[in-house]
């Protein structure tokens, strides 16, 4: 995170804590580690997504045929995840909904996502919906057993998708839950979250790191620098519009 003025820093988080609380109301009993891991399984895409993960494992352990080559696409994979969120946030979970031919474009990953924004305490939204996840399963599967030279290759890369993809669900739901920060470095990609939510939702859109794709892409301002959004909870200004 960038360095700032302890005093700056202090409005800023003062702002924030104001704005979470007028919107959330007062805060719930803290919880353990424990019992919020044992939440995290109650929901299906984290099971869906374990199922594809052992599913590949167990498919590529069968394939065999390892070569170094194989590490080449998990290694570009997790080096541009933060990027590729960053642009899945902007571009495919911020969508406006418009008319295209007289057809009305608007995914459910998109309307799903709005009503995330509308309340996010709703922890059932916190998840991709199961009906989007099975088609993005259904594609990195294909992608994986077409797109690759070797089998092998593809296999190895679909375990890094499903297990990327699982450490997002974790990383997403953790954010929304009661669990307070602990460490510095969840800390800050919590705090980076809760402002895209309760702050400006134009800013902030990784949510497994912090200050990388959004530095990057210029949408990781110093806080007290931002006017709080009036649509952070209305995306596009759907409902009032």
């Amino acid at each position: 995170m960038s360095r700032t003025d302890p005093e700056i820093e202090a409005l800023a988080q003062e702002r924030l804590a104001a704005e979470e609380s007028r919107i959330t109301g007062p805060r719930r009993t803290q919880v353990t580690l424990g019992s919020t891991f044992r939440e995290f399984w109650k929901h299906p895409s984290p099971w869906m997504i374990l199922a594809t993960l052992v599913v590949a494992v167990s498919w590529r352990t069968v394939e065999g045929d390892w070569q170094l080559s194989d590490l080449w696409a998990p290694v570009i994979l997790v080096a541009f995840f933060p990027v590729l969120e960053w642009l899945i946030h902007v571009f495919i979970l911020h969508w406006r909904p418009r008319k295209v031919a007289g057809v009305l474009i608007d995914s459910e990953l998109a309307r799903d996502h709005r009503r995330h924004h509308a309340d996010p305490r709703d922890i059932p939204l916190v998840f991709i919906p199961w009906r989007s996840l099975v088609v993005v399963i259904a594609s990195d599967i294909a992608i994986a057993v077409w797109a690759f030279p070797r089998l092998g290759q593809g296999l190895t890369f679909l375990i890094a998708v499903a297990a990327t993809g699982l450490v997002y669900e974790w990383s997403h739901y953790l954010i929304h839950s009661d669990y307070r920060p602990k460490g510095r470095v969840y800390k800050a990609i919590w705090r980076n979250h809760r402002l895209h939510h309760y702050k400006n939702e134009h800013y902030w859109f990784t949510v497994t790191t912090t200050s990388t794709a959004d530095r990057l892409f210029g949408t990781y301002p110093d806080p007290a620098t931002v006017q709080t959004s009036k649509t952070a909870k209305d995306l596009h200004g759907a409902a009032s519009g």
